[in-house]
């Protein structure tokens, strides 16, 4: 039986290992954490041992696969020595901070020729393939996104410095899904602000920006991330793909909404749909839905089951986000900080290219 050991045994790791705990074809068989109490916990209700040091682990255990669930600035040291010791991985995005160093591990991951795979679980909705299938259908225009939240308890997510900030920390998710169902980002112009969060202590990040994106496809795009919101009332979060008669909302992990094409016929004068005024405004009346598609399942559990699954058969064909190309994520909310702090365009690709 194939042996699993997890890096990183706080929240994260706690997600992980609910789904492990339902799965008997391997053996959890050591859990690494800085704070010896956490891993203590984990080795206590899932077996095996528990260990602060990951070199430790691996020498003593020595694993079949791990599962790295670590800060953003503790990235680096731990992959580079997974990949010397030739361990398929799956690592818990943002995968670094500095996309030279993402590319270092992504460069040395394809020179050995390990199974890896990021929590890109989103991917592995059911939603993301209703999406996909009406992306391939229309024309799309307009991508439209939306995350606002509130800022989350964790210390270190409040420090830009040490997060990358919500863009890079939290909704990497939504440009990332927009990637997957749409395609590559060409080039990205951000602005955020700051000001409105001043009753968190020691903040030091964004409390929104909004970035203007051209895609490959011919699609422009905004995404809006915000953390400033004191109520869910506050905003709206969703993905939207907007075509020339009809619109998809995403909600991530939660449902699909489609709004239906026009009613064959003359429509000038409608009462469901849109109506048309001589200035080319529209007027929704009776936003017509053709289709609501809900969650089945648990996307993070497939996500995690995927990368196993790919071990113990050696075949990786089915991840969906293998490392090299979650750097290509990376990159892309990047491109946005450098571009806030610049106040230049930034051109994605040749991020990539350096």
């Amino acid at each position: 039986m194939k042996k699993l050991a997890l890096i990183g045994c706080g929240g994260i790791g706690r997600y992980h290992l609910q789904h492990f705990l339902q799965f008997k074809d391997i053996r959890l068989a050591g859990f690494c954490d800085l704070i010896p109490e956490r891993a203590a916990s984990f080795a206590a209700e899932a077996g095996g041992a528990a260990f602060t040091d990951f070199r430790e682990m691996y020498d003593t255990v020595q694993p079949d696969m791990v599962f790295i669930g670590i800060p953003p600035t503790a990235h680096g040291e731990i992959e580079l020595e997974t990949i010397r010791r030739s361990i398929p991985f799956f690592v818990e995005k943002p995968v670094a901070l500095d996309l030279s160093l993402a590319k270092q591990i992504r460069d040395a991951v394809s020179k050995a020729g390990l199974i890896t795979a990021v929590g890109f679980q989103c991917r592995y909705s059911n939603l993301a393939e209703v999406t996909r299938d009406y992306v391939q259908q229309h024309e799309i225009a307009l991508i439209q996104c939306a995350r606002i939240g509130g800022v989350p308890e964790v210390a270190w997510w409040r420090d830009k410095s040490l997060s990358g900030g919500q863009i890079v920390e939290q909704t990497i998710h939504q440009f990332d899904l927009i990637r997957a169902v749409y395609g590559e980002p060409v080039s990205v112009s951000t602005m955020g602000m700051r000001g409105l969060v001043t009753e968190v202590p020691d903040y030091d990040t964004d409390d929104l920006s909004v970035s203007v994106i051209r895609f490959a496809g011919g699609a422009l795009g905004s995404i809006a991330t915000g953390c400033y919101a004191l109520d869910s009332a506050s905003f709206d979060s969703k993905i939207t793909f907007g075509s020339r008669k009809s619109r998809l909302d995403h909600y991530l992990l939660q449902k699909v909404d489609q709004y239906g094409e026009l009613p064959a016929g003359d429509a000038s004068t409608s009462s469901e749909g849109l109506i048309f005024k001589g200035d080319g405004t529209m007027v929704q009346s009776g936003r017509e839905q053709g289709l609501s598609v809900k969650e089945s399942g648990d996307a993070g559990l497939r996500c995690d089951r995927t990368f196993i699954d790919a071990v113990l058969s050696g075949d990786g064909s089915k991840i969906r986000s293998p490392y090299a190309d979650a750097v290509k994520s990376l990159a892309f909310t990047l491109a946005c900080n450098q571009s806030m702090a610049s106040g230049q365009t930034i051109d994605i690709q040749a991020l990539l290219a350096e």
